[in-house]
């Protein structure tokens, strides 16, 4: 098989989300690791052990929305499916996420353009994929290649209410996109509010999945790099008891 790493990886000093959120990971070599060794072994002598060498570790302060991650539809509201207590990621069936693949490329979208569901069943016969229900899809921003970059945050269209709506009335429970949000870019949601007073538009893709049973994945890496379809994806979160997401190392498979 062939398989493509879709994730972005964790690490320090990247521009991937908003200033004072992003992780912070603490590395301690080996060197500094035989320390430590010899803490859980009174007597030994460092230099009996292979190498001199203690363990290498990291600690890790993040959030469960930092790198590629699958947010859970407790993420959004304390409710989903019309009034149901919302699942947290350690209760999403896991089979849900190992599906067919398929990617709707929407690249030509200005940034901040909040995606309809004509702009859905559009990107859907262009791809030619006959749409199943429990397919993943996954969408193709510009944002993708803007990631690692100052500008990152503000790229990217956005998944609207109509579009996510459009998503679960076809059955996709698992959706994806390469952009820092689902829906689109805090700074465009931000002047768009400050102008009309209206709060519907405030995270409206997100919210639109209180009313059934939808997940989504945020930070996808290298979806230019796919085909429309073809392929399976993978994407098996991280079990965070009562989690509002879990990271994923997601990636597309292709059977040779």
């Amino acid at each position: 098989m062939k398989i493509i790493d879709l994730s972005v990886a964790i690490e320090n000093d990247v521009p991937a989300d908003p200033p004072g959120l992003g992780p912070k990971i603490t590395y301690c070599n080996h060197a500094e690791g035989s320390a430590e060794v010899l803490q859980f072994f009174p007597g030994l002598d460092i230099a009996d052990i292979p190498g001199g060498e203690g363990w290498a570790v990291e600690q890790l302060q993040l959030t469960a929305h930092n790198g590629t991650h699958l947010d859970a539809p407790w993420h959004f509201a304390s409710t989903m499916n019309k009034g149901e207590r919302a699942m947290t990621i350690d209760e999403i069936p896991l089979d849900w996420c190992l599906r067919p693949g398929v990617k709707l490329d929407l690249t030509a979208l200005p940034d901040g353009y909040v995606a309809t569901a004509a702009d859905m069943e559009a990107a859907v016969k262009a791809s030619g994929h006959d749409l199943q229900p429990f397919d993943i899809v996954l969408i193709n921003t510009a944002a993708g290649a803007a990631y690692g970059r100052p500008d990152y945050l503000g790229r990217g269209c956005g998944m609207g209410r109509e579009a996510t709506l459009w998503l679960m009335d076809k059955g996709i429970r698992i959706a994806g996109t390469d952009a820092w949000s689902w829906d689109a870019p805090f700074p465009v949601t931000i002047k768009r509010f400050a102008e009309t007073k209206d709060a519907s538009l405030i995270w409206e893709g997100h919210k639109a999945g209180r009313e059934g049973i939808f997940l989504h994945m945020e930070k996808l890496a290298r979806l230019d790099e796919l085909p429309s379809s073809g392929f399976t994806v993978s994407c098996l979160p991280v079990k965070i008891k009562g989690g509002s997401a879990g990271w994923c190392r997601a990636a597309a498979i292709f059977d040779l």
